[in-house]
């Protein structure tokens, strides 16, 4: 793969295709091999968390033998997401300790990044910069010679994070979420790309379910002359000139060479571009008039997670999902379908007048577990 600048700000270069390590096998030495086949392969940056289980510590044991100087590492964490002890807050005290727990557990003498993890407030963001905030720890471990570079993860409303990108003059790079059936931060990408801000994006595959069997997705794939709908995920994506690179969670080997497959076969034309988008459109919620997860349905007198059951729905007939669909709902540990009483309340209260309690029905019988 073919190096790029990461963003302006840090003087690095990135493959388009980057490690995330979030899912490593639990076999230590499976995750070790899969890690540095991945390095092999060309990915250069790797996005790991206190907050992973033990994904620091075998990421660590990785980078021995000389790997650690093949490779951008990066982690994060934030105590709205993951309180290592109950009293953490977002002070400076408080990160630069994290910090040097994180670099104990990576067994390294210097992190290229370390990341405020998941700004997703106006709160949590304020937090982070504040005087004496988590910002001002890791800027201590950065004079300390501890951390080179820092940004932030983010899951925030576009509104505010196209604010703070007039702001963070000391971020060098954000991640976002940003796929196929997922757009929404597309302004904020480009607003960070066109700052000299580096952007990763996850969730390249919508979590999964873009590698999930469907003769819908692909169908779409054939049509627009790809391989694969995991294939068609990946291009898309890097087809945005404004995403930097994007972190697929890593399982398997397999994970690793079809990622890197797709992100050397290139952008996507124009052409196809225009036909992926016309399939968006024609399976979009809205447009469709169906669930838009906005929830005035809820809650359900039985505690039925219903806008849940009704994407497992949205799922199986626009995106041909059957078996992904039946498999979540099975996992769901709300009460399921079959707990509707037919009350009405939902329906007197969904803001696109949708047949919920239909819909309930149909999922009661479609995705009932067989009888032992």
């Amino acid at each position: 793969m073919e190096l790029r600048d990461f963003g302006l700000r840090n003087g690095l270069q990135v493959a388009p295709a980057s490690i995330g390590a979030m899912r490593l096998p639990r076999d230590v030495d499976d995750a070790i091999e899969l890690i540095r086949h991945a390095i092999d392969a060309g990915m250069r940056y790797i996005d790991t968390s206190r907050g992973y289980g033990e994904s620091e510590w075998i990421v660590g044991r990785a980078l021995k033998d000389g790997y650690r100087e093949k490779v951008i590492l990066s982690t994060k964490c934030s105590p709205w997401i993951t309180k290592i002890r109950p009293d953490d807050e977002p002070t400076a005290d408080r990160t630069r300790r994290r910090i040097e727990e994180s670099m104990l557990r990576l067994d390294v003498e210097v992190l290229d990044y370390y990341q405020v993890w998941n700004i997703d407030s106006r709160e949590h963001y304020d937090a982070a910069v504040a005087k004496g905030g988590m910002l001002e720890g890791i800027q201590r471990a950065m004079n300390e010679g501890l951390v080179r570079h820092t940004g932030f993860t983010t899951h925030d409303t576009v509104e505010n994070l196209l604010d703070y990108i007039q702001e963070v003059d000391w971020c060098d790079i954000i991640l976002f979420t940003y796929n196929m059936l997922n757009q929404r931060y597309a302004p904020a990408i480009q607003a960070a790309h066109e700052k000299g801000i580096g952007t990763i994006i996850m969730n390249p595959v919508a979590g999964g379910k873009l590698a999930q069997e469907s003769r819908v997705l692909e169908d779409l794939a054939s049509r627009v002359g790809v391989g694969s709908a995991p294939e068609l995920a990946v291009r898309y994506v890097l087809s945005n000139p404004h995403v930097t690179t994007l972190i697929n969670g890593i399982t398997k080997l397999g994970d690793v060479d079809s990622t890197v497959r797709a992100a050397e076969a290139g952008p996507l034309s124009t052409d196809q571009m225009a036909m992926i988008q016309a399939f968006i459109e024609s399976v979009d919620k809205e447009k469709q008039g169906l669930c838009t997860s906005c929830k005035y349905c809820m809650p359900c007198p039985s505690g039925i997670n219903i806008p849940a059951i009704m994407n497992c729905i949205y799922d199986e007939r626009h995106l041909g999902l059957a078996k992904a669909a039946k498999h979540r709902y099975q996992n769901m540990r709300q009460a399921k379908a079959d707990a509707c009483t037919q009350c009405g309340q939902c329906e007197e209260k969904c803001t696109q007048k949708l047949a919920i309690i239909e819909q309930l029905a149909y999922a009661a019988a479609a995705y009932a577990e067989p009888a032992p």
